[in-house]
């Protein structure tokens, strides 16, 4: 039987460290353009969403933070949940909507079958 359980924020107002991976560690943030995507993201979940970062740091393929939710009316996993969804699909964009993006299709590949594999996605999995 499979472990789901998983890593559990059990106090959202307390600092956690979390970290992303890029699917296969695929080097897409050594393109400012969609390394932006991710800085916007994260001020945006600050601005509207209450997320406190104490430090972060974005890598070629990963990205690491150290972050709260002192208002209770919201959590960390559901903030996480909704930055994942909304900057995957907008890099995931910017990717094949980048005409100089030299490693466009090699990328998109590795997305479309990592997504075929997992059956909470529709498309791609990043």
């Amino acid at each position: 039987m499979p472990n789901d359980t998983g890593y559990k924020i059990r106090d959202n107002q307390q600092m956690h460290f979390v970290t992303f991976a890029v699917t296969e560690w695929v080097d897409v943030f050594t393109r400012k353009q969609y390394a932006d995507i991710i800085v916007e993201s994260l001020q945006y979940c600050q601005t509207n969403k209450g997320l406190e970062l104490f430090a972060w740091c974005l890598m070629s393929n990963h990205l690491h933070l150290i972050i709260s939710v002192p208002k209770q009316e919201i959590t960390i996993s559901d903030i996480l949940r909704d930055f994942k969804k909304f900057t995957s699909k907008k890099i995931i964009e910017a990717i094949i909507d980048n005409p100089k993006e030299s490693r466009k299709e090699w990328m998109l590949a590795i997305f479309k079958k990592a997504g075929e594999a997992n059956v909470r996605n529709k498309n791609y999995q990043f």
